[in-house]
């Protein structure tokens, strides 16, 4: 992320110890409980007691190669929505929660969160 973020002229993120628990918790939950979607994600990571200007997060899920750390980025840079949070110059701290684990639909994979919080 910090590459594509230093090839945009941005400041590089920051790895933050409660946003990297918030992610962790989150995939965690999306594999114990069966689904890929973002929910109610403010309202978690307040939960967490995230605080910041501005909060945003991406998802991925992916096997093989296609779980590998360059590719789910190349992937959200390919993505809008994706891009915009990864680009976001607001953004200074990150946390991702990485976990191999099995969804519907989607058999084994890599279930990724990152969650972005502003200063």
């Amino acid at each position: 992320m910090n590459e594509s973020r230093r090839a945009h002229g941005l400041p590089l993120l920051r790895v933050d110890a409660t946003l990297q628990r918030a992610a962790r918790a989150h995939s965690r939950d999306m594999i114990a409980r069966g689904y890929f979607d973002h929910g109610a994600f403010g309202t978690r990571l307040s939960r967490f007691g995230i605080r910041g200007e501005v909060i945003g997060e991406n998802l991925a899920a992916a096997s093989g190669r296609r779980a590998l750390a360059r590719h789910i980025v190349r992937m959200w840079l390919g993505s809008p929505g994706h891009r915009a949070n990864l680009l976001r110059p607001g953004f200074r701290r990150v946390g991702i929660g990485a976990l191999p684990g099995r969804l519907p639909g989607l058999g084994n994979v890599r279930v990724v969160t990152a969650d972005f919080a502003g200063t």
